[in-house]
This record gives C-alpha cells, sequence and structure tokens, in this order.
C-alpha cells in the first residue's frame, strides 16, 4: 500500500488542470513544447513549468528529435500511480457496511460510545 506521503505527491502533481490536460493530451502521442502550446492556448513558457513538474514526478519523458524535444507520458510511472490511486480509493472503512457489523457483532465506532458514555453519565 502506497504511504500518505506518496499519494499526497501524486494528488499534488494532477493538483493543476493544465497538467491533467497536458496528461489527456500525451496519451494519444508524444509532442513538442510548440504543440502542447497551441492545444492548451496558453504559452510556451507555462507549458514548460508544467511539463518540468511532471518531468520531476516521472510522469513525462522528454525525447530529443532533431531540433524539438517531444514529450510522452511514462507508461510505468503512470501505471503505478493508477495502481495506487485505486488502492486508495477502494480501501474500505475499518468497520465496514452496517450490516456486516451486525452480523459480526463488531462494536460501533467511537463517537457512538462517546454519546452512550455520555448518556450515562446524566
Amino acid at each position: 500500500m502506497p504511504d500518505s506521503r506518496e499519494l499526497s505527491g501524486i494528488f499534488r502533481v494532477l493538483s493543476a488542470e493544465v497538467r491533467v490536460r497536458i496528461l489527456q493530451l500525451l496519451k494519444d502521442r508524444a509532442l513538442c513544447v510548440g504543440a502542447l502550446s497551441a492545444r492548451l492556448g496558453i504559452t510556451q513558457g507555462a507549458v514548460s513549468q508544467h511539463l518540468r513538474v511532471l518531468r520531476e514526478a516521472g510522469l513525462a519523458v522528454a525525447e530529443k528529435r532533431g531540433y524539438y524535444t517531444h514529450y510522452r507520458l511514462n507508461e510505468k510511472t503512470l501505471k503505478q500511480w493508477k495502481d495506487a490511486t485505486e488502492r486508495l480509493l477502494a480501501m474500505r472503512h475499518w468497520h465496514g457496511p452496517s450490516s456486516e457489523r451486525e452480523n459480526t457483532g463488531e462494536e460501533k465506532p467511537c463517537v457512538n460510545r462517546r454519546r452512550n458514555a455520555k448518556s450515562r453519565t446524566n
């Protein structure tokens, strides 16, 4: 299971809409800064800054093609991130659905115990 630091790093990188849009464009094919800039409607400098974040996170890879540098997705990192976020979002709360608690005799969460303790003292 990925730790909270790794997961927060993933979500930090994906927290900028422009970076998500860059990922969507790079899923189709490798593109240079100029092509990304034209498709996104932002400056080449802004695209470069977002690509730097994606490269540092290991999600984008630069490939020199003649005069231009094209960027593509790192499929291995993308799969690792997908797996990590799926594991996070698939986690169940420790006490499970109420029907399972009733069947197993599991104790209710702390909030309910506090209420019960409070009502006993009154």
